[in-house]
């Protein structure tokens, strides 16, 4: 075990030889800290907490009550191989929530990025890769093997189907049910997510010029009612299109998937 002189344990807690304790660190009562547990400086670990397996929790995150960090994977096909999770700096991961390590056959390795804020309940399947600053709204439920770009919020009571990529800045809303992958900057709501538009709200509020936000508007007329299929639709936006945004749009319909899309209505 090795504990940094200015981290704070609470004479309660469990840090399990092997786990290292960074510079700083405030672990609270009852909490528990798995022999293979690595903390960055600045890690608030409240009461009762879990955190096991094979996990790496960046600077300055908090942890808060009930929270299961690391454990095995919620996979029939786990078979107890040694896989990971990694945590970027200052993520918050609020009560009840649950983040698996990953799987052989995925990859072997869940991560989340930095600024995130995962709230009560929610859960990080296995072998998920989560962009920064998402948000996770209560009791969200992601999948295994799913890929949420940066910036993606998800509505409280929402799930996200296994395999299902969401693209950087789109939204999600609450009680949704997302079974295909989702565009960036995408705005997809109802029982089973429809896709219904643009996250305007939140690319005026990360500041995306006027100009940008006129041709992803285009862009979304375009590919839900330019001539040809939805792909040829977005092969010719991306031999068309000036704008950065609207690239990341086609990049990523382009890209390989192991699902379908939304497409716009």
């Amino acid at each position: 075990m090795s504990v940094d002189a200015t981290a704070q344990i609470h004479p309660s807690a469990v840090v399990e030889e092997g786990a290292v304790i960074g510079p700083e660190c405030q672990i609270g009562p009852f909490s528990v800290i798995g022999p293979e547990v690595t903390l960055g400086r600045g890690v608030v670990v409240k009461s009762h907490a879990v955190l096991t397996g094979w996990t790496e929790i960046g600077d300055g995150c908090t942890i808060y009550p009930f929270a299961t960090v690391g454990e095995t994977p919620q996979d029939l096909k786990f078979k107890g191989e040694r896989t990971r999770l990694v945590i970027g700096q200052r993520t918050r991961i609020r009560e009840g929530a649950t983040l698996n390590t990953g799987t052989e056959g995925g990859g072997g390795i869940t991560r989340v990025g930095d600024d995130c804020l995962i709230m009560t309940g929610a859960h990080v399947g296995h072998d998920s890769q989560i962009g920064n600053r998402v948000i996770l709204v209560n009791n969200v439920a992601v999948a295994g093997h799913c890929v949420l770009g940066d910036d993606v919020i998800i509505g409280g009571l929402s799930g996200v189907h296994q395999w299902v990529r969401i693209g950087k800045g789109a939204i999600i809303g609450a009680v949704t049910m997302v079974t295909n992958d989702v565009m960036p900057h995408g705005l997809v709501q109802g029982p089973r997510g429809d896709l219904e538009g643009l996250n305007l709200v939140g690319l005026k509020r990360r500041g995306v010029e006027r100009s940008e936000i006129t041709a992803l508007r285009a862009a979304y007329q375009m590919l839900a009612q330019g001539e040809g299929t939805f792909m040829d639709r977005a092969r010719r936006l991306a031999d068309e299109t000036e704008s950065s945004h609207v690239r990341e749009i086609t990049d990523f319909i382009l890209a390989a998937s192991d699902r379908s899309f939304l497409t716009p209505k």
